[in-house]
């Protein structure tokens, strides 16, 4: 377990224990989370019991956007219209949905207010991106994370009405492909994520990704 303090790196990703958890301490700044991310680590703590905890897993839970897979339910909601689809339209609301939503088997959200905060700074210098589902005019799903060159790094999505998180989410993946995205990290698995096509890659082989990808 490495100590961080004010000084702007990171160890290296080997000394991460078992679970992936490689440092604690040191701050929320923009400089240090971008650094982060570049460097395959991410921060994930509980506020009200943790110091800022930073992780890097391995095996790394990712999707290839090629490899997306839409099923055919979620075929005929995207052709239907119920939803529209957009981006970057409210990047606030989408964080603050992410952190205030109850999901089940949760007891809280991991998003602090202070990460809450440093990502809203990080969307306001153009690093930071959400994708919006909206019910006519009321915001009902969504996601947000970091783009870094040819790589989405997803932090967090929520819904309030059924299948409006996967409306975001295909849709986003299908733009991102689009502008020749090659990698969406998201982190740790999910069983909602693997069904859309996710799956593990090593540690080593994802830093590769991100070597020539950032």
């Amino acid at each position: 377990m490495f100590l961080l303090n004010e000084k702007i790196f990171f160890p290296p990703l080997d000394m991460a224990d078992e679970d992936g958890l490689l440092a604690i301490g040191g701050d929320l700044s923009t400089e240090r989370l971008l650094l982060a991310y570049r460097s395959g680590i991410f921060p994930w703590y509980n506020e009200e019991t943790e110091p800022i905890c930073w992780w890097s897993p391995d095996p790394r839970f990712v999707l290839f956007p090629a490899e997306l897979k839409v099923s055919k339910s979620m075929q005929a909601i995207l052709k239907n219209e119920t939803f529209r689809f957009t981006c970057n339209q409210a990047f606030e609301k989408v964080i603050q949905n992410c952190k205030t939503i109850a999901r089940k088997g949760q007891d809280g959200t991991w998003i602090s207010a202070d990460l809450q905060k440093a990502f809203t700074r990080l969307h306001k210098m153009g690093h930071a991106h959400s994708a919006e589902t909206w019910l006519e005019d009321k915001l009902v799903g969504g996601l947000y994370g970091i783009r870094m060159g040819n790589i989405f790094f997803g932090e967090s999505m929520f819904s309030s009405v059924q299948n409006a998180s996967k409306f975001a989410f295909i849709h986003y993946v299908q733009q991102l492909q689009k502008e020749n995205v090659q990698l969406i990290d998201c982190q740790v698995y999910t069983a909602h994520l693997e069904s859309l096509g996710a799956k593990m890659i090593s540690r080593k082989e994802f830093m590769k990704l991100l070597a020539t990808g950032c």
